[in-house]
């Protein structure tokens, strides 16, 4: 036990002593004379307690040592009163524990310091001795462990260096057997090279003497080839002529055979509704309206408007009639809601089933330009036209209009007026789009 560790007896009202200097005292004690301040600034009066401590009287005992200890330590080195204040709470809360013994060099210390023993200076410089040996202890335990360390790690370079020149050793005798092979293999490979180069200039002589005959071969078969293709090019032109030749042959033919289909089958109808309307007329004594009765008188127009479903079924009923409607007029008035390709199949669905019932004979016209995906098929007794590009299908209507014959029962639905009032001059009957379309729900 050093002398100079003895504790001294506080004694309230002491001063410093007056060879000790604060700013060198070692951190221990400076961290243990702030945590004795803490304390009893938590518990001291308000009054008592410094200005520039009072921010840090509400903190925690441990939290007040530790953010105030620099303002602690400085109150208690320069304002006596706050070090006699502390040192009077401790002996009075606390007696006897900043008397801590030699065992607590570092309370010791701190102790002789706050109530200015004369051995403060010996017991501060006791604390920084023991500081200081158990500092070298470490440096010099840290110092030999890392002698320990090292003294392992030649070792293990020592182990691998002698494993690096074996394993050298090893690798320079592969090394000359290898280079004994290969040397050997060098003059294997230099005679096989030899006997290639003679092969390879007896090779070229003969493909010299190769490609000679055949730069003669391929210009014959150049000019002989540039003579078939021209020959071969006559005979498409021909061929493509004549099949010009044949298209337009059987195009003719085939719309000279339409046109007397389409005769021929008008006949039939009108002859089947004139058989039928004169039975009629035999059995019933009478009937409605004949496909003459339609044909106007001078000055008058032979169309007239339909205006209900009484009228249009009555024209539905005639012999051999014909209705023609206007596709995209018709499916947009009835749902304009469904894409034009599902107004096309609805409405083509609809006059089949019109058609089934009346036996009436029914063609339906749509514009062609608005036509994007495939064409609508017709349904069973449906004809579906489409214009062609640049023609609307009001000029389709007017046409097929214009082909009928003077006194066949012709019916137009579409809503239009322009074509209602062409086809009502050329003797058709004007169905708005509206009226076909209660027919075509009933």
């Amino acid at each position: 036990m050093y002398p100079e560790d003895a504790a001294p007896e506080p004694t309230a009202g002491s001063s410093p002593s007056p060879d000790l200097d604060w700013s060198l005292l070692p951190d221990p004690v400076r961290h243990r004379l702030a945590e004795v301040a803490a304390t009893a600034v938590g518990e001291m009066p308000k009054a008592e307690v410094p200005g520039s401590l009072r921010p840090f009287a509400r903190f925690a005992p441990a939290k007040r040592a530790r953010l105030g200890a620099t303002a602690l330590v400085r109150e208690l080195r320069e304002d006596a009163v706050f070090r006699t204040s502390v040192v009077a709470w401790w002996e009075e809360h606390r007696p006897g524990e900043l008397a801590a013994g030699p065992d607590e060099p570092i309370t010791t210390a701190a102790a002789a310091v706050l109530t200015g023993a004369p051995d403060a200076r010996a017991a501060v410089a006791s604390v920084a001795r023991r500081g200081d040996a158990a500092e070298a202890r470490a440096e010099r335990d840290e110092a030999l462990s890392r002698a320990d360390k090292l003294a392992v790690e030649v070792e293990r370079l020592r182990a691998e260096l002698t494993e690096a020149r074996d394993q050298a050793r090893e690798a320079a005798a592969e090394r000359e057997q290898e280079f004994a092979r290969l040397r050997r293999k060098v003059s294997e490979q230099g005679a096989e090279l030899r006997f290639a180069r003679d092969g390879l200039a007896e090779l070229q002589v003969e493909v010299d003497r190769l490609r000679a005959g055949a730069d003669t071969r391929l210009a014959a078969a150049s000019a002989e080839r540039d003579r078939e293709r021209a020959r071969a090019d006559e005979e498409r032109a021909r061929a493509q002529r004549a099949a010009a030749e044949v298209a337009a042959a059987r195009q003719a033919a085939k719309e000279a055979r339409q046109g007397d289909e389409v005769r021929l089958g008008l006949l039939l109808e009108t002859l089947g509704g004139a058989v039928a309307g004169l039975r009629r007329e035999l059995s019933l004594g009478g009937g409605g309206p004949r496909p003459a009765d339609l044909v106007a008188g001078p000055g008058q127009a032979c169309g007239k408007p339909v205006v209900n479903l009484a009228m249009l079924d009555a024209l539905l009923g005639l012999p051999a009639a014909h209705l023609i409607v206007d596709g995209y007029n018709v499916s947009k008035t009835g749902y304009p809601e469904l894409p034009l390709a599902d107004q096309r199949t609805r409405l083509v669905g609809q006059l089949g089933a019109l058609a089934a019932r009346t036996g009436v004979e029914v063609t339906v016209v749509f514009d062609g330009a608005a036509v994007t995906a495939a064409q609508t098929r017709g349904a069973r007794g449906v004809r579906v036209l489409f214009s062609d590009a640049g023609v609307i299908a009001d000029d389709v209507i007017r046409d097929l209009v214009a082909a009928e014959p003077q006194g066949r029962p012709l019916l137009v639905a579409s809503s239009d007026r322009a074509v209602a009032e062409s086809i009502r001059r050329r003797g058709a009957n004007a169905v708005p789009s509206s009226v076909l379309l209660g027919r075509l729900r009933g």
